[in-house]
């Protein structure tokens, strides 16, 4: 989980991959960047219900995700999870701490 600003603004930078399974969460959040990263992923932004209000599949390095104006928070995963999952704009997602 990401909710301070500095761990925030770290989010997945240095990492080399986004293991299979894991996420990071962040809190607030309403818009990513890929600036410095190495490896595409899957961002579900939800509201403050943790409804999907976007999906935005395999975001590449270096782009920077739609500003999501209903978004409160990011769920990031690894590229193709998302679809893998079935999540939807529309679904209810459970945060749990495995």
């Amino acid at each position: 989980m990401a909710t301070s600003f500095l761990t925030r603004l770290r989010g997945l930078l240095g990492t080399g991959s986004l293991p299979e399974g894991e996420a990071l969460y962040l809190s607030p959040c309403n818009q990513i960047h890929m600036f410095w990263m190495r490896y595409a992923i899957d961002a579900v932004f939800l509201d403050a219900d943790l409804n999907v209000v976007a999906v935005v599949d395999a975001i590449e390095p270096w782009r920077v995700s739609p500003h999501i104006k209903t978004a409160r928070s990011c769920l990031e995963l690894p590229a193709g999870a998302a679809g893998a999952a079935g999540i939807v704009i529309g679904d209810s997602l459970e945060l749990r701490d495995l």
